[in-house]
């Protein structure tokens, strides 16, 4: 955005003054603003003088008294860009457009959405097919339908693709107020990336609530959220679509693994995005975020006076990726000395009825179990509702000395009821007041105490190293480029410090004494930029033991490569000494995206690599401790890690490699479009890259 584009999106979000220009739609949105807490004027346009009751209506754009700057856009979809471009002349600010019928409608609607941005020219546009916007910090809204916000000082901003979503939003019962609501719609102009960027300053909000289907400028997202990490304000996403980015001639096994949906993973697990699957979560990850902080890792202490509540919290924590770390010796010591001796010590710890409403003793229990080593806690209780009984009491002295042990402990903590409903808002608004997040449903909570962990673990990590991530995006502008062969692509590797085996690129007859110059065992192959997958062409001989065997399998991968190509193959046999030790094959490959730049994959690696999918797919640049993150997310780790008593790996040569391929694809990145090493052979004191493909741009 240029600065009279920023101006105009300020102007749109936080207006003086708003014209509602249209029919039914915009006259109750314009009633709809008019009755709520907005100072600035509101102005109706339509030609039929009365049409918005007592609110001033004008029957043109060039009668309005001023240049506004937030108009609601409510017309035919072919009076949009004409209407558009008199309000661009006249000077408005920004505009919602609500029509609806272009490109989500095919050519013809593109066509006219092209014909709306031509007219919008540096005005600020949301939509067009959006709902609209919602400022409850000032009270300007710019919304069609009946919405449940209230005024706040402060809150979280959502902005979504999908206006129904956001509605829904507006209606929760689980204490989440909104500052903004803002709808992107086709975003023809303005992206979600536009509105995050704009508000990750803002001190009214607190954190962000985004439903994305795609974002448009991968760099600026990351970009705005690292603004918003650098203030502590958290982005939970619900992102959705799990279309694969590979097309469908991909060239490297990176292609098929490395899908979108594992790119946008790996982008929000870099810079710190908390991801969620659901609405209900994304409010009970944003109520954990605003109100309690994220956790900085997986560590929870839970307590309940249910064995039936620890069971559940086990398994559902479990899913979610949270572990319950034993307590010491010394705090199970202690713990036996504090609890009645029907209570079973340990975590989740059940601290049995006799306990409960007991809020002194229960303060102890919490203090000795909140030992050192954990990163969040959590109450379960389920609330009765008001007026029901007088047990509350109970619940709410053991609230206290929850919330005043977690005071102590210094860590993010929530109480959450195991049914959703079974929290009331007088509760939820007692627990907020202490900064203790009210979670609705054990299942919810535990998942979204996980996803605020990312936001968390990306907080620590900025306060460490004082910056956000940037991924590299140099994409060399072309998908075309030249196949490398084998040979050529290890004296690439070799540059850059990463092993290969000892071998001599020969003729077929002269194969033989090649290897035996080499040492046998050998593996025997034919070099073809033309015939990049090796084995689905029968062009691989491995563990050759006898000159004859090499002399044999050289004529035979020369024949079978002309079979393939249904021509004469060049005479090009690699003779290659057999890494004989391995303990474990990895893929490593880089893929140079458009929109997420470089991208690499690390995988259990062989011929079945994309069967196995045993894949973690990351952003570059990336640390060391990306890389070791990496490997110990994949099943293959146990075999590094020296499987049922077998060798181990040499871990960290294994992580100076992948540093090296990092490096290189970052120096390439404005030629590479994309690279397999497959497989790295891994062996407990090195890896070398058994085979290399490399697409490149000359």
């Amino acid at each position: 955005m240029n600065q009279e584009q920023r101006d105009n999106l300020h102007r749109l979000l936080a207006p003086r003054h708003i014209a509602f220009v249209g029919g039914d739609s915009a006259v109750f949105a314009a009633q709809q603003c008019a009755a709520g807490h907005f100072n600035g004027e509101i102005w109706g346009l339509n030609p039929k003088s009365g049409r918005f009751g007592n609110l001033p209506c004008f029957a043109s754009v060039a009668d309005l008294p001023e240049a506004p700057d937030a108009v609601f856009l409510a017309v035919p979809r072919q009076s949009v860009p004409p209407v558009v471009a008199e309000l661009r002349d006249r000077g408005a600010g920004g505009i919602v457009c609500y029509s609806a019928g272009f490109a989500e409608l095919g050519p013809e609607g593109a066509n006219l959405e092209k014909a709306l941005i031509d007219a919008c020219g540096n005005m600020a546009l949301a939509g067009p097919n959006v709902f609209g916007l919602l400022n409850y910090i000032t009270g300007a809204h710019l919304w069609p339908f009946s919405h449940g916000g209230k005024p706040v000082a402060r809150g979280p901003a959502i902005i979504s693709q999908s206006g129904m979503l956001s509605s829904y939003l507006l209606t929760n019962r689980r204490s989440v107020n909104f500052s903004y609501v803002i709808g992107a719609g086709n975003q023809s102009v303005l992206g979600v990336e536009d509105y995050l960027e704009h508000l990750a300053t803002d001190p009214a909000v607190n954190g962000f609530g985004l439903y994305i289907e795609t974002l448009r400028d991968i760099p600026r997202f990351a970009a705005a959220v690292g603004t918003a990490l650098s203030r502590g304000v958290p982005v939970v996403a619900l992102k959705v679509g799990r279309s694969e980015l590979a097309a469908k001639t991909a060239l490297t096994h990176t292609g098929s693994l490395a899908g979108e949906d594992r790119c946008y993973q790996a982008l929000f697990d870099r810079i710190g995005v908390a991801r969620v699957a659901s609405p209900s979560l994304l409010l009970e990850t944003l109520n954990m975020l605003t109100v309690a902080g994220g956790p900085r890792g997986n560590r929870l202490a839970a307590f309940t006076c249910s064995g039936g509540d620890v069971a559940m919290l086990a398994d559902c924590a479990d899913q979610a990726g949270l572990v319950f770390p034993v307590p010491s010796s010394e705090t199970r010591d202690r713990l036996r000395t504090l609890l009645p001796e029907i209570a079973t010590v340990g975590n989740p710890l059940d601290y049995t009825t006799p306990l409960w409403g007991q809020e002194q003793a229960l303060e102890a229990v919490f203090d000795a179990a909140l030992a050192p080593g954990y990163d969040a806690a959590l109450l379960v209780q389920d609330y009765p509702p008001v007026g029901l009984g007088s047990d509350r009491p109970y619940y709410q002295a053991d609230a206290r000395a929850f919330i005043r042990a977690t005071q102590k402990a210094a860590i993010p903590a929530a109480v959450c009821a195991s049914l959703p409903e079974n929290i009331d808002s007088e509760t939820q608004a007692s627990l907020i007041a202490h900064r203790v997040a009210p979670l609705q449903g054990i299942s919810e909570a535990t998942a979204a105490i996980a996803a605020a962990s990312t936001f968390g673990r990306a907080q620590a990590r900025y306060h460490e190293q004082r910056k956000a991530f940037t991924p590299i995006h140099k994409h060399p502008g072309q998908d075309h480029g030249e196949v490398w062969d084998e040979w050529r692509g290890k004296s690439l590797l070799k540059e850059f410090g990463i092993a290969v085996p000892d071998g001599v690129l020969c003729p077929a007859a002269e194969a033989a004494s090649a290897a035996k110059r080499i040492g046998f065992p050998v593996a025997i192959k034919l070099v073809s930029e033309k015939l990049p997958h090796k084995t689905e062409h029968g062009i691989v001989r491995l563990n050759l033991s006898t000159p004859e065997d090499a002399a044999s399998a050289a004529h035979e991968v020369l024949n079978k490569g002309a079979e393939a190509l249904n021509a004469p193959a060049a005479d090009q046999i690699l003779v290659e000494r057999m890494v004989t030790d391995t303990i474990a094959e990895l893929m490593v490959g880089i893929k140079n995206d458009p929109g997420f730049g470089l991208v690499m994959t690390i995988a259990g690696g062989g011929t079945m690599v994309e069967l196995l999918a045993d894949a973690k797919t990351l952003l570059l640049p990336a640390e060391r401790t990306d890389y070791f993150d990496a490997l110990r997310s994949l099943k293959v780790m146990r075999l590094l890690g020296g499987f049922r008593g077998a060798a181990a790996a040499d871990l960290e040569s294994v992580l100076d490699v992948l540093t090296a391929i990092g490096r290189m694809a970052e120096s390439l990145a404005e030629r590479l479009l994309e690279m397999d090493i497959n497989p790295l052979l891994v062996t407990s004191n090195g890896c070398v890259a058994a085979d290399a493909l490399i697409h490149i741009r000359p």
